[in-house]
């Protein structure tokens, strides 16, 4: 179990993509983690640019704060990781769940990605349902949280536990499972597992969308707060009425607008496909026939 001490959290939110990115540090040490960074990517032009990951590099430095891990909660399918553009500027680690490598099965075939092997090679680590990785002073604990994908993990850092997109606010309710490997009944126990832990233990999110009624964005919620509150998963709903009900939502979902873009580049560890004959780097769009 981590200690108790509190670890130093910044947060930074790219809105067009709604994704939550996080620095956390041993206030100690400062050795720090980055969690869930951000690539700006334009899908209408192709166009990449590192606007968020500078970001949270100067509010890194601005603090003394030294990067050593860059940790992903799983493959996202909303935006594009910039991993691979912090790893260059820093020498931080990568890692992310094990299973990963279940996603880049998936997936390698979709984009006849032949470049891929799915090992989970690309990262520097693979993690394990409660490993620890050290942060200065503090412990990192891994959990394994699957359902939303089968690779999600969440990280306990001190007080706090950092979910991807296990969770929303309490008014907005839970991650989708209609992705491939996603499973609404798994995702109910990872997320009766993380309602488990201290009532007072800090519950920080990867997205916030503003649920209908609130008029600003919020990412920050607790254990407490989820238990009681949350739409979809509080105290006193069961594991057939939430999958019931996480079903018929996830059948009204449209699919992301950054999906096929962002599994391609985030099941490499954020790298893009390997460039072409002409030198330029191309990102696929499987069609599909009538």
């Amino acid at each position: 179990m981590p200690s108790a001490m509190s670890p130093a959290i910044l947060a930074s939110f790219d809105q067009p993509t709604n994704t939550v990115s996080y620095l956390v540090a041993d206030p100690a040490s400062g050795r720090a983690a980055a969690i869930d960074p951000v690539l700006d990517f334009d899908a209408r032009s192709g166009r990449v640019a590192t606007g968020s990951a500078e970001r949270l590099l100067a509010m890194a430095q601005e603090r003394g704060w030294t990067l050593d891990w860059l940790l992903e909660t799983h493959a996202h399918a909303d935006h594009l990781s910039a991993a691979p553009f912090l790893k260059t500027r820093t020498g931080a680690r990568t890692a992310i769940g094990r299973h990963i490598v279940d996603v880049q099965r998936v997936f390698k075939p979709v984009f006849n990605a032949t470049d891929l092997t799915p090992d989970g090679s690309q990262f520097d680590r693979l993690l394990d349902d409660g490993d620890r990785i050290a942060l200065g002073g503090l412990g990192i604990e891994v959990l394994h949280t699957p359902g939303h994908t089968p690779a999600c993990v969440s990280y306990w850092i001190g007080d706090a536990l950092f979910v991807g997109d296990t969770l929303f606010m309490p008014d907005y309710g839970t991650a989708r499972c209609d992705f491939p490997g996603g499973d609404a009944a798994q995702l109910y126990r990872s997320i009766r597992r993380i309602l488990a832990l201290p009532a007072e233990t800090r519950i920080f999110l990867c997205h916030d969308y503003k649920a209908p009624g609130r008029d600003r964005f919020a990412w920050e919620t607790t254990v407490a707060a989820q238990r009681a509150g949350n739409i979809h998963v509080k105290d006193g709903i069961g594991e057939t009425e939430f999958v019931a009900m996480r079903r018929a939502r996830d059948a009204t979902l449209s699919v992301p607008a950054l999906l096929l873009p962002s599994i391609q580049v985030n099941m490499r560890a954020g790298a893009f496909p390997p460039p072409e004959s002409d030198g330029r780097t191309y990102l696929k769009l499987p069609i599909e026939r009538a």
